[in-house]
């Protein structure tokens, strides 16, 4: 309704009209690692949550995270930066460590009638997604249990706190739980609900109790966009036509699996909708137009530019345009014969002539780097220097269904690695590359596939570029690492497998490690940890250090420093294009 409005402050949520004065509503805890009203730490980082407080749809009351952090371990983080050195103490649940234990209350929006809601027996849970029904008489909690593997749907009285299970989602075999933000509560008392039941990330209906399927087939819903709940009309992203162009499509609710595409195709499309489900904002992007946004009608038709981004006058891509390459796309099979797109851009190619190539990739979970959209500016001044850039997505990325993502299920640094290592073998049989300098970068997850691959295939790769790489799993936090490699107090034999640490003595290629001194994210220790492992067995390598800056080392001069020196350390090492 928006009359009221409410806040953290010190740790305590206060709540007033907005017309009024506001107070605290949340006790005064003594206990400076109890907070209210606030997203713990791996909520915010790795569950795409950042609320911890939610008004029903009257105002009439208020359901409000209580997380207690106490028992979460502490660690030392040091900030190295240009002129000084920061120690800070920092409440961190790396992998197999206490989570902070979170409850959850629904009060007045003055604090009174507070009760807590029974999230159940078990304290070590997820509190996942928090949500009102549309009449405001019910609250829905997702609950999901500590290995992530179960998922309750709680249906909660909110003037009790008493909950009852509605239903339950449980993971595949050898997968997980990836949470998602494609539901909603309708007001006939339906919801529409995303899951991957079926292998495939598809919507459903739960209505009286029954579900019904609503999309179906080898492809991924990627985004509920809306409902026209008067029309009887559902709104989509997915990738019914191409897995490596994301389009909206529209759907009758009274007829499941009919579908209509409203968007262009040769474009990658995302979208977000108003709650009566009238009017879209799609932001698109092609091979040689950058993002643009612009508002339309259900039927997809523009009706005014947000922002069209044209790529002239000028605009920064202006003078570049005439020489952008376009990106070619294909598929390679894997060692067990599952297709991989791959994305390459070449510059124009002479005969007879052979390319030095920069390998891009990431290859962790959750992630989709092959795609019809804009590359970046980044990927076509490579290529303007000389390189061919290439790209593929390997064994576990996103968006290709659970058995696909699956791969990496207790296993990260395996397949991976090995589909890398298909795409450079394909490479090395073009007659344009030059099979002897077959370049690979990453960062962050991808700068942990760049050490990787180097102790996999040695000889493989004429170099290998790691920037802010993971080397020891068990220095990240419980929610990402313990989802897909478990408890590392029971798994130890899957961590020391997982890590980057025990086959540095197989590295026999140049290896460039680059890190932020002050990441806290990729906390500096990961690369403490290889440096020192191989130092200790005479591994050649070269680094770059980049005081004060964090996980993201960026900036117009920095960016420049950045990439001067990988292109530098490509050419001393007989793997770069000279230009």
């Amino acid at each position: 309704k928006g009359e009221h409005i409410a806040y953290v402050r010190d740790r305590r949520l206060w709540a007033g009209p907005v017309t009024g004065t506001a107070q605290a509503i949340t006790p005064k805890e003594t206990n400076s690692d109890v907070h209210w009203g606030e997203a713990e730490f791996v909520a915010q980082e790795e569950m795409n949550r950042f609320n911890g407080f939610w008004w029903s749809p009257d105002e009439k009351r208020i359901a409000v995270e209580r997380f207690d952090e106490s028992m979460v371990g502490v660690v030392t983080r040091t900030a190295i930066g240009a002129e000084d050195t920061r120690t800070y103490q920092q409440r961190y649940p790396a992998a197999g460590t206490p989570n902070a234990e979170v409850s959850l209350w629904v009060m007045g929006p003055d604090g009174s009638n507070r009760v807590q809601v029974d999230l159940g027996a078990d304290k070590d849970i997820y509190l996942a997604r928090v949500d009102w029904a549309p009449d405001g008489k019910t609250l829905y909690v997702q609950r999901m249990n500590r290995e992530q593997t179960v998922l309750d749907m709680l249906k909660v009285d909110p003037a009790t706190g008493k909950a009852s299970v509605l239903f339950t989602e449980k993971a595949a075999d050898k997968h997980w739980i990836d949470l998602s933000d494609s539901y909603r509560f309708l007001s006939d008392g339906s919801l529409i609900w995303w899951s991957q039941r079926d292998g495939f990330g598809h919507l459903y209906r739960l209505k009286g109790g029954k579900w019904s399927q609503l999309t179906k087939g080898d492809w991924v819903v990627t985004g509920l966009v809306g409902v026209d709940e008067k029309g009887g009309k559902l709104y989509l992203t997915g990738t019914k036509d191409d897995v490596l162009a994301n389009q909206v499509y529209a759907m009758d609710l009274n007829a499941p699996g009919k579908l209509t595409r409203i968007t262009e195709p040769g474009w990658v499309n995302n979208a977000s909708m108003d709650k009566s489900g009238q009017t879209l904002m799609i932001t698109r992007a092609s091979d040689a137009q950058p993002a643009q946004s612009f508002i339309a009608d259900t039927s997809g038709k523009r009706l005014a530019w947000i922002e069209e981004n044209k790529v002239a006058g000028a605009h920064p891509y202006a003078p570049y345009l005439a020489s952008h390459r376009p990106a070619q796309f294909g598929t390679i099979p894997a060692k067990d014969g599952t297709p991989l797109h791959y994305m390459m851009i070449t510059p124009p190619l002479e005969a007879g002539k052979k390319y030095p190539v920069f390998t891009y990739h990431y290859g962790g979970p959750t992630s989709q780097v092959v795609a019809k959209g804009f590359q970046g500016a980044l990927a076509q001044a490579i290529v303007d220097k000389g390189y061919i850039y290439f790209a593929i997505d390997n064994r576990g990325s996103d968006n290709r269904g659970v058995k696909f993502a699956s791969a990496l299920h207790h296993a990260m640094g395996s397949v991976e690695v090995e589909d890398q290592l298909a795409g450079a073998m394909w490479l090395k049989q073009q007659p344009f590359v030059d099979a002897d300098k077959i370049s690979t970068f990453g960062w962050s997850y991808g700068g942990y596939m760049s050490i990787k691959m180097l102790e996999a295939n040695p000889g493989a790769y004429a170099a290998g570029i790691a920037v802010a790489p993971v080397t020891k799993w068990q220095l990240y936090d419980t929610t990402y690492t313990e989802r897909y490699l478990g408890d590392p107090g029971k798994l130890p034999q899957v961590y020391e497998k997982a890590n980057a640490l025990a086959d540095t003595g197989k590295i026999s290629d140049p290896l460039l490690i680059i890190h932020g001194m002050a990441d806290d994210n990729v906390v500096f220790e990961n690369a403490s940890a290889i440096i020192a492992k191989l130092q200790g067995e005479a591994v050649p390598f070269e680094m770059m250090l980049y005081p004060g800056y964090t996980h993201r080392i960026s900036g117009p001069k920095v960016s420049q420093h950045l990439y001067e020196t990988i292109f530098r350390f490509l050419d001393r090492n007989g793997a770069g294009s000279g230009k």
